[in-house]
């Protein structure tokens, strides 16, 4: 039902920045919760960003406050992770993920979402 694509990664030196982006397709776009998640090797996937469907409230994990900005343009059916003062923990594959949006979600755990991306690499060398 719904499609998703990122892209931006790539190889960058600590300190550097990056902004990720998705791309959505599908049924309505503007009514879903979109997230950020990255799973690091031999890691679990966890959360990093969350944005509600009105870009009016937005949640970061701990590691990535003031350094990471999410945002979303609806009329391009596109959702952004603005990385800056990258460090090497930020390496890993990062996700974009789509979730109906509920008055019960916490908007921070990964089965609270659908839908998901192929994801895209994100390398940060010291």
């Amino acid at each position: 039902q719904v499609q998703l694509v990122e892209s931006g990664g790539g190889l960058v030196q600590a300190g550097g920045s990056l902004r990720l982006s998705c791309a959505a397709s599908g049924r309505t776009f503007s009514t879903y919760v979109m997230g950020w998640f990255r799973q690091a090797p031999g890691k679990v996937r966890v959360f990093v960003a969350a944005i509600s469907w009105s870009g009016g409230r937005t949640y970061y994990a701990d590691s990535v406050k003031g350094r990471f900005t999410i945002s979303r343009d609806n009329a391009k059916n596109t959702v952004y992770l603005q990385m800056n003062s990258l460090k090497p923990e930020d390496t890993a594959v990062y996700y974009c993920a789509a979730g109906s949006s509920s008055t019960m979600m916490t908007m921070k755990q990964p089965y609270e979402y659908d839908y998901w991306g192929q994801g895209t690499q994100v390398t940060v060398s010291s």
